[in-house]
């Protein structure tokens, strides 16, 4: 039994060593270099402002002052908002003119490395009058 004991003793020292002998740092000059993942990152940019029109006979007027629609959706690679959805809803009325306005807009899109990529994002439109 204490035959047993000291050899398991044994190999767990020398499994302990080997695994402090792997883990050892290897010479720079044998380092690989380690590469930048990316020169910096831009967020989508509105351009311009939206205007939200009523149909004709609707007044601005009969919205509250304060009407807020949170939207969810994609700006791809040429600025364009794709797959907007409506995460917090006002009125269904008010939340198809804000995501058909929206739709039209155009955004300068956002980068990786100078690259344009599409971005998801969040936006909340303040409805005022």
């Amino acid at each position: 039994m204490s035959r047993m004991f000291a050899a398991s003793l044994l190999l767990s020292m020398l499994t302990l060593s080997a695994a402090a002998k792997a883990s050892t740092p290897a010479d720079d000059a044998t380092a690989p270099t380690p590469v930048r993942v990316s020169t910096g990152v831009t967020a989508p940019v509105m351009l311009g402002t939206p205007v939200l029109t009523m149909p004709a006979g609707l007044s601005m007027e009969l919205l509250p002052e304060g009407a807020k629609v949170g939207l969810a959706l994609t700006i791809n690679e040429k600025g364009e908002p794709e797959n907007i959805q409506v995460v917090k809803s006002y009125s269904p009325f008010v939340d198809g003119r804000v995501v058909e306005t929206v739709s039209q807009m155009h955004f300068r899109p956002g980068k990786i490395d100078n690259q344009p990529t599409a971005v998801d994002m969040n936006l909340v439109v303040n409805v005022t009058r």
